[in-house]
């Protein structure tokens, strides 16, 4: 029986926020990586037959409240919460309330 490979710990480089000249890294190729931006405006749950009955006009009740904040969200993790407004006839979302950067670091875990 041959002995089994002992493990040994992996080695990476040191990661360097300057080039060689000292110089700060580019990050600007990071600027230009799309990502989804949702508002959650509510949900609800709903039995099956109910679903099946709904028809034009139907009207679905949310869980929540009206003039409540809606959440931002990018790439389905929250990132600002905001209020609903109207922009050349067409919605959009005033940012109220931002997540810290440590609030979305603990989301990533």
């Amino acid at each position: 029986m041959s002995e089994a490979p002992s493990p040994e710990p992996a080695s990476f480089p040191q990661v360097q926020s300057t080039e060689a000249d000292g110089t700060p890294k580019n990050i600007e190729f990071l600027l230009d990586i799309p990502m989804s931006v949702s508002v959650y405006v509510g949900s609800t749950k709903m039995e099956i037959r109910d679903l099946l009955q709904l028809g034009q006009g139907s009207v679905i009740e949310l869980d929540k409240l009206a003039g409540e904040p809606m959440d931002v969200m990018v790439n389905n993790k929250l990132v600002a919460r905001g209020e609903v407004v109207v922009v050349n006839e067409k919605f959009g979302i005033r940012l109220t309330d931002v997540v810290s950067t440590a609030e979305r670091v603990q989301q990533l875990g």
